[in-house]
């Protein structure tokens, strides 16, 4: 369990890098105890990477790594990286190649068509490969991100209530950059109109919790953030 661990460090230092680095470092723990091999062999894509520290981790490891995003911020450290430019609600994902594994963390619930990701993301994987699929579902306790908890008043109102008791200057907004999502439409989404399978899930900084994620209506409330293990259909 890593959530203690980032909400002291968020109060501390807000979401700096060091924060990025512990969700990156458990993750890659669990995705190795999913079974997953992470190594030189291994061909992995940071999908929506933002500063790339995902990425960084997975470099550290001997993968070759590629960076993809609408912009380029990488770390100083890895800015020659290969990067890919790619809007997720507008382009072909198949321009970026087949790999082993893809690290799509914290971006779904900024998409405004995550069906649409869905509906492409196997184009992606190498017939063995796996995507680590990973964000906020909405009726989380920080679904609304800064604005939470109000975000529970409802998508259309939380964050203007927010707006009138806070001085903080607010960076989402619901369905301009970010968007109400829940865990048991996507499973439905992903079993019913994917090429995608669903190898695990678990509740992303508390993965000794797994049994949360078999509770449907509870899931949605317990769940800080979702984490699924995904790979292609058997053709």
């Amino acid at each position: 369990m890593i959530l203690h661990k980032l909400l002291a460090r968020f109060l501390r230092h807000r979401d700096d890098a060091f924060f990025y680095l512990l969700q990156a470092q458990d993750a890659i723990r669990w995705i190795e105890q999913s079974g997953v091999a992470i190594g030189s062999n291994v061909r992995a894509l940071d999908l929506g990477c933002g500063h790339g520290v995902f990425g960084a981790e997975l470099l550290k490891r001997g993968c070759a790594v590629t960076f993809a995003d609408e912009t380029s911020s990488l770390l100083p450290e890895i800015a020659d990286a290969p990067f890919r430019k790619i809007n997720l609600d507008q382009d072909d994902v198949a321009a970026l190649g087949e790999f082993d594994l893809v690290i799509c963390s914290n971006v779904f619930e900024h998409l405004a068509k995550p069906e649409r990701f869905l509906h492409s993301a196997h184009k992606l994987l190498a017939p063995q490969g796996r995507l680590y699929l990973s964000w906020t579902n909405w009726l989380s306790p920080w679904g609304g991100h800064e604005f939470s908890p109000l975000h529970y008043l409802g998508p259309r109102r939380g964050h203007l209530v927010f707006d009138k008791l806070s001085r903080q200057k607010r960076k989402h907004t619901p369905f301009v950059n970010l968007f109400p999502t829940y865990i048991g439409k996507t499973l439905r989404e992903i079993k019913t109109h994917s090429s995608l399978e669903l190898r695990r899930m678990t509740p992303r900084y508390y993965t000794e919790f797994s049994f949360v994620m078999s509770l449907p209506l509870l899931r949605e409330f317990l769940a800080w953030n979702c984490a699924m293990l995904l790979g292609r259909k058997p053709e």
